[in-house]
């Protein structure tokens, strides 16, 4: 093994960011998928490279040292050089890329995931993928630490001005009832409201949305699994308002409850890929091309053949 003990690597940049952005070794180590042993090794290589004191390790959370804060801005700069020297060798085509970090959200992954992955590995046969699957903050989080290069999320805002952003996909939400419970009013009026929980985004568009409409419904559940939540509503302990994705990802309870239109006004959010821009040339767009083709087949015809009220308001981009 080479001793890279007194040099300024790319790694060991990566993972000084990624200890400043986290506060901790261990939760940086698990993002950057080493060891603790590892990543502390690394830090300490290029402290002693750059003569330097980065980080505070007695601080809990660890914190950035004025030199380490200094060296921060730097090292965002040199990574940021380093993507583009890569997506320009790469010359922007698909055959030549080497690692794809790929973040997508949970309600693609028993489907759509998959297919997309095998169709991109049919011509990326040189490439390692690197996927991970979470709620869509999480994701965007990631995107902006630069530990994923391109992910699947649901818009949260506008995008940042690094971003560029190519949309997929709008749905609307839905409200998902007990098997003939009625229409949504009915459920509204006899059973409680099993809420989707507010710690992730789609939560809190939720939640804001009922507020606006000067809705406040009482919930003795708050859950944050399609599947429990759908669990429930299936036997009749509540109703619940969730997206048509969600509703087909909990795919073995939908015989059981009925999905109707929300019982106030519409609601609906967007599904898009986004990437850091002028970084990977136009490997997102085609990575997004693949994908839409791929979410008609597997994810709207099917909701539709299933839901018809839903024509026009769950559609591809």
């Amino acid at each position: 093994m080479v001793d890279t003990t007194g040099r300024v690597t790319l790694w060991g940049i990566e993972v000084f960011l990624a200890i400043a952005e986290e506060q901790s070794i261990s939760v940086a180590a698990r993002r950057l998928g080493a060891s603790n042993s590892a990543v502390s090794q690394q830090l300490s290589n290029l402290e002693t490279a750059l003569g330097a004191v980065l980080v505070d390790r007695r601080a809990r959370p660890f914190r950035l040292t004025p030199a380490g804060e200094l060296y921060r801005r730097r090292a965002r700069a040199i990574l940021d050089e380093a993507e583009q020297a890569r997506a320009e060798l790469a010359r922007a085509e698909l055959a030549q890329l080497t690692r794809l970090r790929l973040g997508m959200i949970e309600d693609f992954d028993a489907d759509v995931t998959p297919r997309l992955l095998t169709d991109m590995a049919d011509d990326l046969t040189g490439a390692r993928f690197l996927l991970e699957t979470g709620p869509s903050h999480r994701l965007n989080d990631q995107l902006d630490a630069r530990a994923l290069d391109v992910i699947v999320a649901a818009e949260m805002g506008a995008p940042a001005d690094w971003m560029e952003v190519h949309p997929l996909l709008e749905e609307p939400f839905v409200a998902a009832v007990p098997r003939g419970a009625g229409d949504a009013n009915d459920a509204l009026r006899q059973l409680p409201f099993i809420q989707y929980s507010p710690r992730h985004h789609m939560g809190r568009k939720i939640a804001e949305h009922l507020a606006r409409q000067e809705m406040h419904l009482g919930h003795r559940f708050e859950l944050d699994s399609y599947h429990a939540i759908m669990a429930m509503v299936a036997v009749g302990a509540g109703w619940t308002i969730l997206t048509p994705l969600g509703v087909l990802r909990a795919h073995r309870f939908v015989e059981a409850v009925d999905i109707l239109p929300l019982p106030v006004a519409p609601l609906s959010r967007r599904v898009s890929l986004s990437a850091r821009a002028g970084v990977l040339g136009d490997m997102p767009g085609q990575v997004a091309a693949r994908l839409k083709p791929l979410l008609s087949e597997l994810i709207v015809a099917p909701a539709l053949a299933r839901y018809p009220f839903l024509d026009g308001a769950l559609r591809v981009l």
